[in-house]
This record gives C-alpha cells, sequence and structure tokens, in this order.
C-alpha cells in the first residue's frame, strides 16, 4: 500500500469565511454535487453529530466515474448550525490510486472521541475480482479518530486480523452510522454494522464492537443468508435490531430484519418487514432520544428508496421499536439511492441523500425533517425536483 496522505489539519471551520461556506435558507443543501471540487461522483454518504453539536458529513469522492473501483477518497464536509452552511471539502484520506471508502462513524458519548471505521482496496481491484479471489490483494479494514470535533483525524490503521475471517472476501463497513449502547450489561459498547462475502458469492452481514473505548475492535456474530448492508438501533431494554440489505428470492423487494439479545456477539433468524419496501440498496435507521420525538417503546426512523427501483426516497417513522410503521414522506420523487441520517435538537432529523434528475448519483443533500411523539412527520425543507 502507498503512503497515505492525511489532511490533518486542511481545514477548521473557524478559519473558513462565512462568504466561503455552502449556504441554503429554506430549502434542502446539496452539500456534494458531482462534477465539483476535483471529483467526478460523490456517493456513500454517512452523517453524525458530535458531542459539541457539529455535523459531520462523509462521502466517498469518486475521481474517474460512478463505479465502486479505482481513485476514489474519503471525503468531509462540517456544519456548526445544524446544516444550514457547510464548511469546505477536506479529504481525510487519499492513498493515491487506491479505494479508500465506506465510512460508518461512531461517538464515543464518554470521552467525545468521533471514531470512524472504513473500507480499502487496492484502486486496481474490482469487486468482482475480490469476491473472486483472484484480486492482487483482499479488501482491508481501517479505523480513523478524531479527538478534536472531526477538524483533523488520525492516520487510518488496519484492524483486518481482529474485524474479519481470513476466508472472507469483499468486506463492508456500514455503510452509514455505527451506535454506542445505553442500556443493558453492555453499556458503553460501540457497534459497527458490516457485511461480507464468502466463496461462491454469496453475501452475509456481521458486526465488530469495541468495549475499551475504541482501543480494539472485535468481530461480532454473522447474520445469515442472502443480507449485505445494514443498520443496527438500539430498542429499549439493550435489545439490537439489525435492519438489512436483501437478497432473498422467496422474499425479494423486502428489508430483512435480525436481532441480538447479547450485544450483537450473535445474531438471531432472519425475518423480513413487508412494509418496508425496497430494491435492493442500502437504506438508513436511526434511533430518537429527544423528549420532543421519542417514546418509551422506542421512536424509529426509517429512510431509503421505497420502490422496487432506486428512486422515490421515503422517510418512515415506528413509535412501537419497529413493529408497525406509523407515517411516511416521500422527500424525492425522482431517482435516489443511499443515505444518511442524524437526530438534530427539537425532534428534528437531519436527511442526507443521494438524489438526482437523471441517475441517483447528481448530488448528496441534506433536508430537515421534524418528527413528533406520535410519529408524525413534517418536512422543513422540501426538495425542489432538478430541471
Amino acid at each position: 500500500m502507498s503512503t497515505c496522505r492525511l489532511a490533518v489539519a486542511a481545514f477548521l471551520i473557524a478559519l473558513v469565511p462565512h462568504r466561503m461556506m455552502l449556504t441554503c435558507a429554506a430549502a434542502p443543501v446539496p452539500v456534494y454535487v458531482s462534477g465539483e471540487d476535483g471529483y467526478h461522483t460523490f456517493r456513500i454518504p454517512a452523517i453524525i453529530a458530535t458531542k459539541k453539536g457539529t455535523l459531520l458529513a462523509f462521502c466517498e469522492g469518486r475521481k474517474a466515474g460512478r463505479g465502486d473501483a479505482g481513485d476514489i477518497d474519503l471525503l468531509l464536509k462540517r456544519s456548526s448550525d445544524g446544516g444550514k452552511t457547510w464548511s469546505r471539502q477536506a479529504v481525510i484520506w487519499d492513498d493515491a490510486s487506491n479505494t479508500c471508502g465506506n465510512p460508518c462513524p461512531v461517538v464515543d458519548e464518554a470521552t467525545g472521541t468521533i471514531w470512524l471505521l472504513l473500507t480499502w482496496n487496492r484502486g486496481d481491484d474490482p469487486e468482482s475480482t475480490i469476491k473472486a479471489g483472484t484480486s492482487n490483494d483482499t479488501r482491508r479494514v481501517f479505523v480513523s479518530n478524531s479527538t478534536d470535533d472531526g477538524a483533523t483525524w488520525a492516520k487510518p490503521a488496519d484492524i483486518t486480523t481482529s474485524a474479519k475471517v481470513k476466508d472472507w472476501l469483499w468486506y463492508a463497513t456500514g455503510p452509514g452510522v455505527g451506535i454506542q449502547m445505553r442500556e443493558g450489561r453492555h453499556k458503553g459498547r460501540m457497534v459497527i454494522p458490516c457485511d461480507h462475502s464468502v466463496a461462491g458469492g454469496a453475501f452475509h452481514s456481521h458486526s465488530i464492537h469495541s468495549d475499551d473505548g475504541g482501543k480494539t475492535w472485535v468481530l461480532g456474530g454473522a447474520i445469515r443468508p442472502d443480507v449485505n448492508e445494514c443498520q443496527a438501533v438500539e430498542l429499549p431494554g439493550g435489545r439490537l435490531m439489525m435492519n438489512l440489505r436483501n437478497y432473498s428470492k422467496e422474499k425479494p423487494r423486502r428489508r430483512a430484519i435480525a436481532y441480538s439479545d447479547d450485544g450483537g456477539a450473535s445474531w438471531g433468524e432472519v425475518t423480513y418487514d413487508d412494509v418496508l419496501v425496497e430494491p435492493i440498496c442500502q437504506a438508513s435507521l436511526i434511533r430518537l432520544y429527544g423528549a420532543e420525538a421519542a417514546t418509551k417503546a422506542g421512536t424509529l426512523v426509517f429512510l431509503n428508496p421505497g420502490s422496487a427501483k432506486r428512486e422515490a426516497m421515503t422517510l418512515r417513522t415506528s413509535i412501537d421499536g419497529g413493529k408497525t410503521w406509523r407515517a411516511s414522506s416521500v422527500l424525492f420523487k425522482g431517482h435516489a439511492a443511499y443515505s444518511g441520517m442524524v437526530e438534530l435538537p427539537g425532534g428534528v432529523v437531519g436527511c442526507f441523500y443521494e438524489c438526482g434528475g437523471k441517475h441517483p448519483y447528481e448530488r448528496i443533500v441534506f433536508e430537515r425533517v421534524r418528527i413528533d411523539s406520535s410519529g408524525g412527520i413534517s418536512r422543513l425543507d422540501p426538495v425542489t425536483p432538478p430541471n
């Protein structure tokens, strides 16, 4: 692997003049727009709030095209005003012509440290050769961290040996966010949702976790069969729910669900949610904790292209921990794909998603939506359809 070029002090929000920031008053903010800032396409959004309330919006910057392989950098923009304005783009990880991506951040509430789980592969190793076991190198797992509210980042450290089984081929962290458990005997554990492939091409999901504040990461349980990119939430009482991209031919175009009662060390049988329609695509899921929207049974917010195609970015809410889905709202009717979400003060959720007029990967936008304690959805920044 070539030497990583890190943007250790590439930006500080306090030094960026206001006129240089991306702004938007009463509409969604186009945070990343394909073709800008030296990148052909921006993909794979992830967003999280720091303990100080700063929003960190990650994505992959793809130099040569929309594809998943090649020269891909890990990028970040920050917002200190709830997503109204965003900093200049910063490069967290640029490893020459190699692929650096799949951001999955989590905040350690005890220390405020932001941990960022990532994956890497050689730029000349497409996914097809990695899955076939004929690639020049393997897919590797890395972790970086920031102790200054996301302004600077540590050099990514390789944790492949502790986070990946030797005969696994493809591997992805997230994409999306990790969680830190708040209840039960595993309180404080940071859990990262992941997926992998095995010989023969089958995809499975799994989790990794840390019980020592991010110093070490270990494998949790695997979830199979025929599942892929996933997101985890903690339900009341410390139970984990994993919501998964689904390849099942018997139960197609529906999200898969699995539960863990031991903090992700093992996962139960896969079931399917007939309400959560999907086009076989990544989705995002968070639990709300703020007093304005949270319920004792667990208020969940789910976001994905709610269609058999990658279109119709749809937000759904549940006030009973995902047993039923009470309300839904189509945020963007056109082409749409991957997404991330973050809880903001006042019952507001920030939705960070891919969308476009001709294809889903034209831009990544940020939109605010208010959720009330009954699960009702009020849009604050309705999207204007592209020309």
